[in-house]
């Protein structure tokens, strides 16, 4: 399937829309803890990989880099983060970033999930999404960086 025929079949699929998003003031960069949510599919050596439409999620340690991205789309150029795993998952810039005093502290673990979903993302929305949620509230994570792959 090329990247056009992805294209055209994606651009009709409805999206949904939710009343009143919770909004909230974030505290000063310089004090708050930092996690990443990515949808690569990346998974650590070791850890069971992601299959198709998978909903759910892997928990990342900060430090780990023996990851692998398990993106299901043939499509998906992977040179990027072959290159430096930081153009998905940037935790060594993170890092960077907490010892130059610009972020308070980077989060114990960041979270990945893979981007082939259905439209409607029901079981995110209702199960592994609160689900990761509640983990990064517990780790004590005020901001997430999004990085949709």
């Amino acid at each position: 399937m090329s990247d056009n025929d992805i294209k055209q079949m994606v651009s009709g699929m409805p999206t949904p829309t939710f009343g009143n998003p919770a909004f909230v003031t974030p505290i000063a960069l310089a004090k708050a803890t930092v996690a990443i949510v990515t949808t690569a599919g990346i998974h650590r050596r070791g850890q069971e990989g992601f299959t198709a439409r998978d909903t759910s999620y892997r928990v990342l340690d900060s430090g780990a880099r023996d990851l692998e991205m398990g993106h299901w789309s043939p499509n998906f150029d992977r040179a990027g983060f072959a290159a430096d795993i930081n153009v998905v998952y940037p935790a060594d810039r993170l890092a960077e970033l907490a010892a130059a005093g610009n972020i308070g502290a980077v989060a114990p673990r960041h979270l990945a999930f893979t981007g082939n979903q259905d439209e409607t993302m029901t079981a995110m929305r209702i199960d592994s999404g609160p689900s990761a949620a509640a983990l990064l509230k517990a780790d004590g994570v005020d901001i997430v960086i999004f990085t949709p792959v």
